[in-house]
């Protein structure tokens, strides 16, 4: 048992080393091929296990993004926050809620009690929006 522990421990480990190394969120199969290619032999469903504690621990953000679902690790130091999410490159910029309260009231007016939350804002970063022209309305 205590070599089992020892095992997911340093697993954790090397997935969050290589989270460290990603400015930019990725997806577990990309984090797996890094891995592999840093002669870190990690299976893949350890990868999602691992991400998915991470997640839950509150180390990592998670986001969907063209249907996956991607990972980056958080600063220790911060706080709960949301996200802008560029739909053509990925690029991903931390915003922070102007009033957590805003939430709570809609949500009561319509008879729910809030117990967590995610935003993710989807559209074009100004980068994108100049190259292809597009704008989104």
């Amino acid at each position: 048992m205590a070599e089992s522990s020892s095992r997911q421990t340093r697993q954790k480990e090397v997935v969050r080393r290589m989270l460290r190394t990603q400015r930019e969120f990725v997806s577990a199969q990309e984090l797996h091929e890094l891995l592999n290619q840093a002669g870190e032999h990690v299976g893949l469903a350890t990868v999602y296990r691992q991400l998915s504690a991470l997640a839950q621990g509150g180390s990592v953000d998670t986001i969907e993004h063209k249907g996956s679902r991607l990972y980056r690790l958080c600063a220790a130091q911060r706080r709960h926050h949301h996200h802008l999410v560029c739909e053509a490159c990925g690029k991903t910029i931390e915003i922070q809620p102007p009033r957590e309260d805003w939430l709570r009231s809609v949500a009561s007016a319509q008879g729910f009690t809030v117990s967590s939350h995610t935003l993710e804002v989807y559209g074009l970063c100004a980068e994108c929006q100049h190259s292809t022209n597009t704008l989104i309305k």
